[in-house]
């Protein structure tokens, strides 16, 4: 067998044991800054590899619940290492670099990977939180809008003064707080979240003259609340691009029919997203994505939150 990659021996053993299948070879793929993923090929084919991450087995689970909405990944294998069916795509990130894209073109891929990740939404739980066992149980959480200062304040502490100085963090603090209330609209929202849905996490490719997402990846983060967070976390390094139109116009118009969009469902979600961006510059240097989420956060800091 070629190199392993981060893959360890007995790794390779449980695998081929569940999968009945003799593992050939491994290659270290791009994954999340959460966990190492491997591309394995087996006598009979391909399959993806993870370790790492929250808890695979709820992670696992998630999928499960979503794949009847989305097209997502069957896991295979959830211990000692994850092992996923390799689903062939292209990421989205790729495909937005090109450059000989058409603004049309644009719009509907933008509008077909709202449509999908709207879908995920569907999926109802008995109240908001974050998942506790392998049967999604959601354990209980005070409402996000009373959460929100006191959590950002928490994490600000343990961001980088070399990324965000002390007066940038005041400003956002401040900015945090008066925003809060508003998420009371959306406090009671209890469905599934994918919490990381971002071009890199995307796989698509060509269908006719359209598009097709073939892939939902990384549910690690998914947790039950309000999909608005989903929407503007595929905004949150992205402004008034093609792609970005037909993303938001069709995930407002595909919101089950049970949870329409509130008119002022956009900023909410950036509102809900204000948690995110305030743990990702809490990470160590190096982190580009960091460093990004510090950018926007001086610049709604200083020109307000989009609407």
């Amino acid at each position: 067998m070629g190199e392993t990659g981060p893959v360890l021996a007995e790794e390779i053993a449980a695998v081929e044991a569940a999968l009945g299948s003799r593992v050939l070879a491994s290659r270290t793929l791009a994954g999340g800054f959460s966990h190492q993923t491997s591309l394995l090929t087996l006598t009979d084919g391909q399959v993806v590899a993870r370790r790492g991450g929250p808890d695979p087995a709820i992670e696992a689970a998630v999928m499960a619940a979503a794949r009847p909405l989305a097209p997502v990944p069957e896991v295979l294998l959830v211990r000692p290492v994850m092992v996923i069916e390799h689903v062939t795509g292209t990421l989205l990130s790729h495909v937005l670099a090109d450059d000989s894209l058409s603004p049309a073109d644009l719009r509907a891929l933008g509008a077909e990977v709202g449509r999908v990740a709207a879908a995920v939404s569907a999926r109802a739980f008995d109240r908001p939180g974050f998942f506790a066992d392998e049967q999604l149980t959601v354990r209980p959480e005070r409402p996000w809008s009373q959460q929100l200062p006191e959590v950002v304040a928490e994490w600000l502490a343990a961001a980088p003064a070399s990324r965000l100085p002390a007066a940038a963090k005041s400003a956002w603090l401040a900015l945090c707080t008066a925003h809060a209330p508003a998420l009371a609209a959306v406090d009671g929202h209890a469905r599934l979240v994918h919490s990381d849905l971002n071009p890199k996490n995307i796989l698509i490719s060509r269908a006719g003259r359209g598009w097709r997402v073939d892939a939902l990846l990384d549910w690690e983060f998914s947790y039950s609340g309000c999909p608005y967070g989903d929407a503007a976390n595929m905004a949150r390094f992205d402004d008034n691009t093609d792609f970005l139109a037909g993303f938001l116009a069709a995930f407002a118009e595909h919101q089950p029919a049970d949870l329409p969009p509130l008119a002022d469902w956009a900023y909410l979600g950036r509102v809900l997203d204000m948690f995110a961006l305030t743990e990702l510059v809490t990470r160590p240097a190096p982190h580009p994505i960091a460093d990004q989420a510090a950018e926007r956060i001086r610049h709604w800091s200083e020109h307000g939150i989009p609407s």
